[in-house]
Protein backbone atom coordinates (compact mmCIF):
# COMPACT_ATOMS: atom_id res chain seq x y z
CA UNK A 1 0.00 0.00 0.00
CA UNK A 2 1.31 3.32 -0.67
CA UNK A 3 0.80 6.39 0.82
CA UNK A 4 2.02 9.57 2.34
CA UNK A 5 4.84 8.02 0.57
CA UNK A 6 5.78 5.30 2.40
CA UNK A 7 5.51 1.64 1.79
CA UNK A 8 3.58 -0.84 4.05
CA UNK A 9 4.00 -4.33 4.38
CA UNK A 10 0.80 -6.46 5.69
CA UNK A 11 1.68 -9.55 6.97
CA UNK A 12 -0.55 -12.08 8.04
CA UNK A 13 -0.84 -12.87 11.95
CA UNK A 14 0.15 -16.92 12.52
CA UNK A 15 -2.80 -19.14 13.31
CA UNK A 16 -1.60 -20.27 17.14
CA UNK A 17 -4.73 -22.76 17.11
CA UNK A 18 -2.71 -24.39 14.13
CA UNK A 19 0.74 -24.94 15.54
CA UNK A 20 -0.83 -26.16 19.00
CA UNK A 21 -2.78 -29.33 17.23
CA UNK A 22 0.20 -29.81 15.28
CA UNK A 23 2.68 -29.78 18.55
CA UNK A 24 -0.43 -31.62 20.37
CA UNK A 25 -0.23 -34.44 17.42
CA UNK A 26 3.37 -35.04 17.70
CA UNK A 27 2.98 -36.46 21.44
CA UNK A 28 2.77 -40.32 22.10
CA UNK A 29 -0.83 -41.31 21.63
CA UNK A 30 -0.92 -42.99 24.70
CA UNK A 31 1.32 -40.76 27.54
CA UNK A 32 -0.31 -42.82 30.20
CA UNK A 33 1.37 -45.54 29.52
CA UNK A 34 4.88 -44.52 30.09
CA UNK A 35 3.35 -42.93 33.20
CA UNK A 36 2.24 -45.90 34.45
CA UNK A 37 5.52 -48.09 33.94
CA UNK A 38 7.46 -45.18 35.60
CA UNK A 39 5.35 -45.85 38.59
CA UNK A 40 5.59 -49.09 38.57
CA UNK A 41 9.52 -49.02 38.51
CA UNK A 42 9.07 -46.29 41.56
CA UNK A 43 6.97 -48.24 43.43
CA UNK A 44 9.56 -51.24 43.14
CA UNK A 45 12.02 -49.05 44.34
CA UNK A 46 10.62 -47.97 47.25
CA UNK A 47 9.17 -51.14 48.21
CA UNK A 48 12.98 -52.55 48.40
CA UNK A 49 14.08 -49.58 49.84
CA UNK A 50 11.89 -50.55 52.71
CA UNK A 51 12.84 -53.96 53.15
CA UNK A 52 16.51 -53.04 52.76
CA UNK A 53 16.22 -50.94 55.57
CA UNK A 54 13.98 -53.73 57.59
CA UNK A 55 16.69 -55.75 57.08
CA UNK A 56 19.68 -53.54 58.41
CA UNK A 57 17.26 -52.65 61.22
CA UNK A 58 17.15 -56.40 62.17
CA UNK A 59 20.54 -56.93 61.54
CA UNK A 60 21.37 -53.90 63.99
CA UNK A 61 18.95 -55.44 66.47
CA UNK A 62 20.67 -59.40 66.29
CA UNK A 63 24.57 -57.33 66.35
CA UNK A 64 23.54 -55.43 69.58
CA UNK A 65 22.01 -58.53 72.00
CA UNK A 66 25.27 -60.16 70.19
CA UNK A 67 27.62 -57.61 71.65
CA UNK A 68 25.77 -56.83 75.03
CA UNK A 69 26.01 -60.45 75.73
CA UNK A 70 29.93 -60.37 75.00
CA UNK A 71 30.22 -57.74 77.51
CA UNK A 72 30.43 -60.89 80.24
CA UNK A 73 33.59 -61.38 78.48
CA UNK A 74 34.86 -57.91 79.99
CA UNK A 75 33.74 -58.22 83.33
CA UNK A 76 34.28 -62.10 83.73
CA UNK A 77 37.56 -62.77 85.29
CA UNK A 78 40.08 -65.70 84.56
CA UNK A 79 39.44 -68.63 87.53
CA UNK A 80 43.12 -69.17 87.45
CA UNK A 81 44.41 -66.45 88.73
CA UNK A 82 41.03 -65.63 91.17
CA UNK A 83 41.84 -68.90 92.96
CA UNK A 84 45.57 -67.69 93.37
CA UNK A 85 44.35 -64.66 95.24
CA UNK A 86 45.80 -62.35 92.48
CA UNK A 87 44.52 -58.79 92.54
CA UNK A 88 42.77 -57.58 90.04
CA UNK A 89 43.03 -60.34 87.69
CA UNK A 90 42.87 -60.01 83.92
CA UNK A 91 39.52 -60.65 81.94
CA UNK A 92 38.88 -63.27 79.62
CA UNK A 93 38.60 -60.41 76.99
CA UNK A 94 41.69 -59.21 78.19
CA UNK A 95 43.59 -62.40 77.56
CA UNK A 96 41.63 -63.52 74.02
CA UNK A 97 43.11 -59.29 72.99
CA UNK A 98 46.71 -60.00 73.69
CA UNK A 99 46.54 -63.37 71.87
CA UNK A 100 45.31 -61.20 68.88
CA UNK A 101 48.42 -58.81 69.20
CA UNK A 102 50.52 -62.26 69.37
CA UNK A 103 48.82 -63.46 66.26
CA UNK A 104 48.91 -60.04 64.73
CA UNK A 105 53.03 -58.74 65.20
CA UNK A 106 54.41 -62.14 64.98
CA UNK A 107 57.39 -62.32 62.18
CA UNK A 108 58.22 -65.19 61.98
CA UNK A 109 54.75 -67.10 60.87
CA UNK A 110 55.25 -70.96 59.75
CA UNK A 111 54.86 -70.86 55.93
CA UNK A 112 51.28 -71.31 54.31
CA UNK A 113 49.54 -70.09 57.90
CA UNK A 114 46.83 -67.61 57.43
CA UNK A 115 47.51 -64.76 59.82
CA UNK A 116 44.20 -63.04 59.39
CA UNK A 117 42.55 -66.16 60.27
CA UNK A 118 44.76 -66.85 63.33
CA UNK A 119 43.74 -62.94 64.97
CA UNK A 120 39.98 -63.97 64.51
CA UNK A 121 40.56 -67.35 65.58
CA UNK A 122 42.26 -65.55 68.65
CA UNK A 123 39.47 -63.25 69.40
CA UNK A 124 36.70 -65.57 69.19
CA UNK A 125 38.41 -69.25 71.12
CA UNK A 126 36.63 -68.21 74.15
CA UNK A 127 33.74 -66.83 73.16
CA UNK A 128 31.24 -69.25 74.48
CA UNK A 129 32.69 -68.38 77.87
CA UNK A 130 30.39 -65.29 78.03
CA UNK A 131 27.87 -67.71 79.18
CA UNK A 132 29.55 -71.10 80.62
CA UNK A 133 32.63 -69.08 82.32
CA UNK A 134 35.82 -70.02 82.48
CA UNK A 135 35.93 -73.85 83.22
CA UNK A 136 39.20 -75.17 84.62
CA UNK A 137 40.65 -78.41 85.03
CA UNK A 138 40.69 -77.37 89.06
CA UNK A 139 36.74 -77.40 88.36
CA UNK A 140 36.79 -81.33 87.92
CA UNK A 141 34.14 -80.91 84.86
CA UNK A 142 35.36 -83.62 82.44
CA UNK A 143 36.74 -82.64 78.98
CA UNK A 144 33.71 -83.72 76.93
CA UNK A 145 31.24 -81.92 79.49
CA UNK A 146 33.33 -78.82 78.75
CA UNK A 147 33.11 -78.96 75.06
CA UNK A 148 29.68 -79.77 74.98
CA UNK A 149 28.62 -76.77 77.38
CA UNK A 150 30.66 -74.61 75.33
CA UNK A 151 29.43 -75.82 72.17
CA UNK A 152 25.79 -75.18 73.42
CA UNK A 153 26.92 -71.94 74.01
CA UNK A 154 27.94 -70.85 71.09
CA UNK A 155 25.42 -72.18 68.63
CA UNK A 156 22.96 -70.38 71.31
CA UNK A 157 25.35 -67.14 70.82
CA UNK A 158 25.60 -68.00 67.18
CA UNK A 159 21.65 -67.52 66.57
CA UNK A 160 21.32 -64.60 68.68
CA UNK A 161 23.96 -63.17 66.22
CA UNK A 162 20.79 -64.10 63.11
CA UNK A 163 23.03 -66.74 61.85
CA UNK A 164 24.28 -66.17 58.52
CA UNK A 165 27.90 -65.65 56.89
CA UNK A 166 29.47 -64.09 60.30
CA UNK A 167 27.82 -66.64 62.71
CA UNK A 168 28.74 -69.35 60.73
CA UNK A 169 32.71 -68.12 60.25
CA UNK A 170 32.67 -67.57 64.22
CA UNK A 171 30.93 -71.26 64.65
CA UNK A 172 33.80 -72.46 62.34
CA UNK A 173 36.62 -71.01 63.66
CA UNK A 174 35.88 -72.06 67.22
CA UNK A 175 35.46 -75.21 66.27
CA UNK A 176 38.65 -76.06 64.56
CA UNK A 177 40.88 -74.10 67.59
CA UNK A 178 38.53 -76.66 69.59
CA UNK A 179 39.51 -79.72 67.84
CA UNK A 180 43.14 -78.41 66.87
CA UNK A 181 42.59 -79.33 63.38
CA UNK A 182 44.41 -76.96 61.40
CA UNK A 183 48.30 -74.87 61.41
CA UNK A 184 46.52 -71.80 62.48
CA UNK A 185 44.52 -73.90 65.41
CA UNK A 186 47.87 -75.28 66.80
CA UNK A 187 49.58 -71.72 66.40
CA UNK A 188 46.21 -69.81 68.35
CA UNK A 189 46.89 -72.82 70.81
CA UNK A 190 51.11 -71.57 71.45
CA UNK A 191 49.64 -67.97 71.63
CA UNK A 192 47.12 -68.99 74.21
CA UNK A 193 49.42 -70.77 76.40
CA UNK A 194 52.41 -68.24 75.87
CA UNK A 195 49.96 -65.43 77.02
CA UNK A 196 48.73 -67.46 80.13
CA UNK A 197 52.63 -67.55 81.00
CA UNK A 198 53.75 -64.41 80.55
CA UNK A 199 50.49 -62.83 82.43
CA UNK A 200 52.14 -65.21 85.53
CA UNK A 201 55.52 -63.41 85.12
CA UNK A 202 53.49 -60.15 85.32
CA UNK A 203 51.56 -61.02 88.12
CA UNK A 204 54.83 -62.81 89.54
CA UNK A 205 57.23 -59.58 88.90
CA UNK A 206 53.82 -57.46 90.04
CA UNK A 207 52.63 -58.90 93.07
CA UNK A 208 55.05 -61.22 94.69
CA UNK A 209 53.19 -64.08 93.79
CA UNK A 210 54.91 -67.95 92.85
CA UNK A 211 53.07 -68.99 89.67
CA UNK A 212 54.97 -71.69 88.79
CA UNK A 213 52.52 -74.33 88.43
CA UNK A 214 51.41 -72.45 85.61
CA UNK A 215 54.86 -73.05 84.34
CA UNK A 216 54.90 -76.48 84.71
CA UNK A 217 52.08 -76.87 83.02
CA UNK A 218 52.53 -75.68 80.05
CA UNK A 219 56.37 -77.37 79.47
CA UNK A 220 57.28 -79.05 76.43
CA UNK A 221 53.52 -78.81 74.59
CA UNK A 222 54.41 -75.72 72.48
CA UNK A 223 53.66 -77.25 68.56
CA UNK A 224 55.02 -74.51 66.97
CA UNK A 225 58.50 -73.19 66.74
CA UNK A 226 57.00 -69.23 67.45
CA UNK A 227 55.26 -70.76 70.46
CA UNK A 228 58.68 -72.31 71.66
CA UNK A 229 60.51 -69.05 71.05
CA UNK A 230 58.42 -66.77 72.70
CA UNK A 231 57.93 -69.70 75.68
CA UNK A 232 61.47 -69.77 76.24
CA UNK A 233 62.12 -65.93 76.07
CA UNK A 234 59.55 -65.44 79.06
CA UNK A 235 61.13 -68.41 80.92
CA UNK A 236 64.88 -66.98 80.38
CA UNK A 237 62.92 -63.17 81.82
CA UNK A 238 61.74 -65.28 84.44
CA UNK A 239 65.45 -66.58 85.44
CA UNK A 240 66.80 -63.35 85.04
CA UNK A 241 64.45 -62.27 87.55
CA UNK A 242 65.09 -64.38 90.00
Amino acid sequence: MRGSGRLVVLVKPIKPLIIASSLFQSLPTKPTTNFLKMSTIITKASSTDGNNDAAAASHASSAIDFLTLCHSLKVTKRTGWVRRGIENPESIADHMYRMGLMALIALDFPPGVDRNKCVKMAIVHDIAEAIVGDITPADGVPKEEKSRREREALDHMCKLLGGGVRAKEISELWMEYEENSSPEAKLVKDFDKVEMILQALEYENEQGKNLDEFFQSTAGKFQTDVGKAWALEIASRRKRHD
